[in-house]
């Protein structure tokens, strides 16, 4: 019953509407190449003064990435960050935390595959509890009910989110009984 639930609200998140006034863009590296067009293209509209595309693999240089997306070199060159250090989600919130703290900002767009808005968000959240976040999705077949009733590969991708999801969720629940625990009994262990 959990996982249906969770396969159709990833389903149905939609782009915000309207459109609220952000500082910055961040888009989160993995699943499609849409995930960087979409942060590029929502820059250049001007949702954004600035552009993280965070979890790029080191070997990949800020000219390969500028050549994959549209909104020029001039854009690219004056508004565009990369960040190397993310190698997962929790790594993304955290390089995303540091970085909008670094440039002093308080409301950010998130930008990634549908299925990965829940766990990229909780994430974040946790990482940036005062920053408030909008999320982007960029629709993707596996999230379609007909595909992933029917196609093993987009089911086990969605199955596999799902799991993660779950796992951060039993995590933080973990670490808040912890620190209530620890907070009730200020005597050292």
């Amino acid at each position: 019953i959990g996982f249906w639930g969770f396969a159709r609200s990833v389903h149905d998140v939609a782009p915000p509407d309207p459109f609220p006034e952000t500082d910055a863009i961040v888009a989160l590296t993995g699943g499609s190449l849409d995930r960087l067009t979409t942060g590029m293209d929502l820059l250049a509209q001007g949702h954004g003064r600035r552009l993280l595309i965070s979890g790029v693999n080191p070997k990949v240089t800020d000219k390969e990435i500028a050549a994959l997306l549209h909104g020029g070199p001039t854009l690219f060159a004056c508004c565009v960050d990369i960040g190397r250090s993310a190698e997962d989600t929790l790594g993304n919130a955290s390089e995303t935390a540091a970085w909008a703290k670094r440039n002093g900002f308080h409301s950010l767009i998130i930008v990634t595959d549908d299925y990965h808005v829940p766990r990229s968000l909780l994430e974040l959240k946790l990482a940036m509890p005062d920053v408030t976040l909008t999320p982007y999705p960029v629709p993707t077949r596996t999230t379609k009910p007909g595909v992933w009733g029917a196609d093993v590969g987009a089911a086990a991708r969605l199955g596999g989110e799902y799991v993660k999801y779950l796992i951060i969720r039993l995590r933080e629940a973990l670490l808040s009984l912890d620190h209530r625990r620890n907070k009730a009994d200020p005597r050292p262990a």
